[in-house]
């Protein structure tokens, strides 16, 4: 198993841990984004109107979705973005002060790459997310009792292919794929940090040219992921939010904008510029939440894999040597 592929498992399962871990705040923050400056309500209000109109289950409308949202894009993600990822470093000149970090060059290439790839083969499953959490629910009436309910992502899909066509599963793909800056400005800015903090510690500690070899990405301590992926997710979310209210706005089908140009001047003209912030604290609460968790949970599941898969091969090692 390539070294690819153990980050793309780790991705997908740490996405969802990290996903299931806080979707809560991820239904609200998509549901606070499209609503308009006149149905705006506080998180608290929000989240006890779901609760009476929908249950507690309605705080998590969508999580099926959103689990194979995100164990699909970021299993794609981690796959394109680590193979460029070792594919530039092994291009590079080895030197003894050289680190396992990206340049920023290098990171915003590679996250291109990645997250445009990432983004056209699974855009149709956020459509779907966007579409079950922010519906109202369906009242059905059988045998005189009304029962509460919302439409599962197989319903989903076959009510927008039957309104739009195939088509209608790519809603929303223009801001979609400006919004691949986010994961570019995130990891950029991750690789950045990580270079930083190494190269102070390197600095601080003394370290001679040789010893820097010793001191790569795997002598960051866990604090030290959730505190980077937290800010440079922060970063990210904070400079790319307009395109995240215009994405999950046009997913959902909630507003009747033809065109993500559209929606930018109607958001203008109808809520001036604090409506294309709907959102935005609770947004950030949970995405830096979110990326925290998940770069943490990412890099131990890729230890545990790469633990299990070298054992392996030195078991079959053995077996052949018998």
């Amino acid at each position: 198993m390539s070294d690819s592929v153990i980050h793309a498992l780790a991705g997908s399962i740490g996405g969802c841990i990290s996903m299931a871990m806080t979707y809560p705040l991820v239904n609200l923050s998509t549901r606070a984004a499209v609503q308009t400056k006149r149905e705006h309500v506080s998180t608290k209000e929000a989240l006890v109107k779901i609760i009476k109109e929908e249950g507690v289950s309605g705080i998590y409308s969508g999580l099926g979705s959103s689990l194979f949202g995100i164990a699909v894009t970021n299993g794609i993600y981690y796959a394109f973005y680590e193979e460029m990822r070792s594919m530039m470093i092994r291009r590079r000149t080895k030197t003894p002060t050289s680190t396992s970090a990206l340049s920023m060059k290098e990171g915003i290439v590679a996250g291109l790459i990645a997250g445009s790839i990432t983004t056209l083969a699974t855009n149709p499953i956020w459509t779907v997310q966007t579409a079950q959490a922010t519906q109202a629910s369906t009242v059905a009436v059988s045998q005189g009792e009304t029962k509460r309910g919302k439409s599962s992502a197989v319903q989903v899909i076959k009510e927008i292919i039957n309104r739009e066509g195939p088509k209608g599963l790519w809603r929303g793909i223009g801001p979609a794929l400006v919004l691949v800056l986010n994961p570019v400005i995130q990891y950029t800015t991750f690789e950045r940090l990580v270079s930083l903090l190494l190269g102070y510690r390197i600095v601080s500690r003394g370290i001679t040219p040789t010893g820097t070899k010793s001191l790569g990405r795997s002598s960051l301590s866990d604090w030290d992921l959730f505190m980077l992926g937290a800010v440079s997710k922060l970063i990210a979310t904070s400079s790319t939010y307009p395109y995240i209210v215009v994405k999950s706005r046009l997913q959902a089908a909630t507003h009747k904008y033809k065109s993500s140009i559209q929606a930018v001047l109607h958001i203008l003209k109808t809520e001036s510029v604090s409506g294309l912030y709907a959102g935005l604290s609770l947004k950030l609460l949970q995405s830096v939440l979110t990326a925290a968790f998940m770069f943490v949970a990412q890099r131990r599941i890729y230890e545990f894999v790469k633990k299990l898969v070298l054992l392996s091969s030195q078991r079959k090692l053995v077996a052949l040597n018998v």
